[in-house]
């Protein structure tokens, strides 16, 4: 088995691959779909990495590209430039079973995390690694989890949602558990786009940004 170093240079060697030659269009394009509406990109931003990783993570994981109709991980095997080793087939089996979802801090032991998956109501266990962050426990937070040698391990991105945006977001997620035709992605990605919208305009309450109204474009 892999180890979490060997997993984050495969997986960069994986994502790089789909940001350079035929995939320029497909990356400038994916670009604007994800930060349209989210406010501006600004590199000198305490969050410009974690947004940044964010990005790439539902770029490679999630978006289907114009010219396969599939997201870059699901061709990823089919490129054979790549010249992909044996971790990096293991790494792609680790990331088409990822979770992602919106969680809550539960408590931590030692260099373990327990946090709730929202969605789901299960507890995970999450190990304690060099990409983990710091944040308000009271926060909610979207994260993308893989499994490595029966361990949790967060990729790089996290959205961290205002403690007063956590009755709008429980109610949405009723919504999507009472509805399987809803695309539960889809709304992580629209309460990406509040937060940051939150961001943006600090003078706007909370209430205009988070809501289902859509009065925003969000």
């Amino acid at each position: 088995m892999i180890s979490i170093s060997q997993f984050e240079s495969s997986y960069q060697k994986l994502i790089e691959r789909f940001t350079r030659g035929e995939f320029k269009e497909e990356l400038f394009a994916a670009k604007k779909d994800f930060f349209q509406n989210a406010g501006t990109l600004d590199e000198a931003n305490a969050n410009f990495n974690l947004r940044m990783s964010q990005f790439y993570d539902w770029y490679f994981l999630d978006r289907p590209m114009k010219s396969y109709f599939k997201s870059p991980l699901a061709v990823s095997h089919e490129q054979r430039d790549l010249r992909l080793d044996q971790d990096d087939l293991t790494v792609i089996e680790i990331l088409k079973s990822h979770q992602h979802s919106i969680y809550e801090f539960v408590k931590n032991k030692g260099d373990v995390f327990q946090i709730r998956d929202l969605f789901t109501g299960s507890k995970v266990s999450v190990e304690n690694s060099q990409t983990f962050f710091n944040f308000d426990e009271k926060e909610y937070f979207e994260a993308r989890l893989v499994s490595i040698d029966n361990k949790n391990y967060f990729l790089k991105g996290f959205c961290f949602h205002p403690e007063s945006a956590q009755k709008f977001i429980l109610t949405q997620i009723k919504v999507f558990r009472a509805n399987p035709d809803l695309h539960f992605k889809d709304f992580l990605l629209r309460l990406n786009k509040m937060r940051y919208k939150f961001e943006q305009y600090r003078h706007v309450k909370i209430d205009m940004i988070y809501n289902d109204d859509n009065k925003l474009g969000l």
